[in-house]
């Protein structure tokens, strides 16, 4: 039986960072088995936003992990994360869960395979439903006077339109 995390969300403009995430847990591909999860939080003091999705157990793993890093390296957000997947490397484990991680300056995306992605764009989607939701921020920013938060709203609200393993309790935080 696996538990899946679904969509998040972030968007990166006017110098704040907004990372949002729907509430749905999916059991297996066919049933809903929490609807109101929190996938998008705060940490280190509040200085850090991170967002996950995919298997459950995976995801509150890397967070934690994630998390003992920033403390490791006094809060510096690519190091921790290059120090993290570097740690998964060595051992060769992978997890099934992808992690966005920002701060006020920075945006990422941390694989459970060992990858660290600055989006180019300063957007970015991960989950079953990350493209759908990519595909709206990417024309709401470009198309729209929008704010970061109000953007990632509107592209989950979309995305839950869309994928079945995405809903509308979304989760927002700005950074």
């Amino acid at each position: 039986m696996t538990f899946k995390g679904t969509t998040i969300c972030a968007v990166k403009k006017d110098g704040i960072t907004a990372v949002a995430g729907d509430g749905q847990v999916t059991m297996s591909e066919s049933v809903i088995f929490k609807s109101n999860a929190v996938k998008v939080r705060r940490i280190y003091s509040d200085k850090v936003v991170i967002g996950f999705a995919g298997s459950v157990a995976d995801a509150f793993t890397l967070s934690e992990q994630f998390e003992e890093m920033l403390h490791k390296y006094s809060g510096n957000l690519e190091r921790s994360a290059v120090e993290l997947v570097h740690s998964w490397r060595s051992t060769g484990r992978k997890m099934e869960a992808m992690m966005i991680v920002a701060d006020k300056d920075t945006l990422l995306i941390v694989s459970g395979t060992g990858e660290v992605i600055e989006p180019e764009s300063g957007i970015c989607a991960i989950g079953s439903g990350g493209n759908y939701a990519l595909a709206a921020a990417r024309a709401l920013a470009n198309e729209t006077n929008l704010s970061a938060e109000e953007i990632v709203r509107k592209a989950l609200g979309i995305a839950g339109e869309l994928c079945v393993f995405t809903n509308d309790r979304i989760t927002v935080e700005t950074v």
